[in-house]
């Protein structure tokens, strides 16, 4: 009797034990897959924020190595002889040009802005209320809006670049205007249009809304340059606008 009681518990204390073993791992289970989902979770995210602010961040890297080892940029059609300044130490250390010359992208249309760096054709005629039609074309590089004029007619030119239909696309744009907030009143944008140089001097700036058109539409009595990119850098909250005139001849 009592060996049959005996094992009667043992196969309650079994049982028992079994169940403990399959919560245990369906617990386990359930916090793999929590885990794994988390992580994956975090993975996207790290990945989207890199894919997001990748290309603003490299810029700001080199804008400021440009700054460190003091790089100036000269426009090739110029017949500029580069100064003969010694290298400083992060220049020799890392190999680093402290003179560069840009060739327009394009001789027919193209905008180049030396402080930054900045060289990139312009698409002329670009719809600017039809995302269909201007994101393509700020995939590869700036737009000059409908309807607003052209270097050395007098009128207002208004240039646009880097903008995304959604936030976590902004580093699928060129990056050719992440750098513009850099610029301030005196410093020089040049537009080269049609083989000729038309220079302009930066006057002011602006942060607006995205919904603000009325700069798109502006009347002026002179040759008047606005450039537009999205703000802050990497993403689509607001809007930054660069003025600036041109330089009389």
């Amino acid at each position: 009797m009592s060996k049959f009681v005996n094992a009667t518990k043992l196969k309650k204390i079994h049982l028992v034990k079994h169940k403990i073993h399959q919560i245990k791992k369906s617990e386990y289970l359930k916090i793999l897959i929590l885990r794994t989902i988390g992580n994956f979770l975090i993975v996207s995210s790290i990945f989207m924020i890199a894919k997001t602010f990748y290309s603003p961040v490299k810029e700001e890297v080199r804008y400021f190595i440009d700054r460190q080892i003091k790089k100036q940029y000269f426009i090739s059609t110029e017949k500029i002889q580069p100064p003969k300044e010694p290298k400083g130490l992060l220049a020799k250390a890392f190999n680093l040009k402290s003179v560069e010359f840009l060739t327009p992208e394009d001789p027919n249309f193209s905008i180049i802005i030396p402080k930054i760096g900045a060289n990139s054709r312009v698409f002329a005629n670009v719809d600017s209320s039809d995302e269909k039609i201007y994101l393509p074309i700020l995939q590869k590089g700036v737009a000059q809006a409908l309807g607003t004029a052209f270097p050395g007619e007098g009128g207002h030119i208004f240039l646009f670049a880097h903008s995304t239909d959604y936030f976590w696309n902004v580093g699928s744009y060129n990056a050719i205007f992440y750098l513009l907030h850099k610029l301030e009143v005196g410093d020089e944008v040049n537009l080269i249009y049609k083989g000729q140089r038309f220079v302009y001097r930066i006057i002011g700036k602006n942060v607006v809304d995205p919904l603000s058109v009325e700069y798109l539409t502006r009347k002026t009595n002179k040759e008047f340059l606005t450039l537009q990119t999205c703000w802050p850098p990497g993403t689509t909250l607001k809007r930054l606008l660069i003025f600036g005139t041109r330089v009389s001849e």
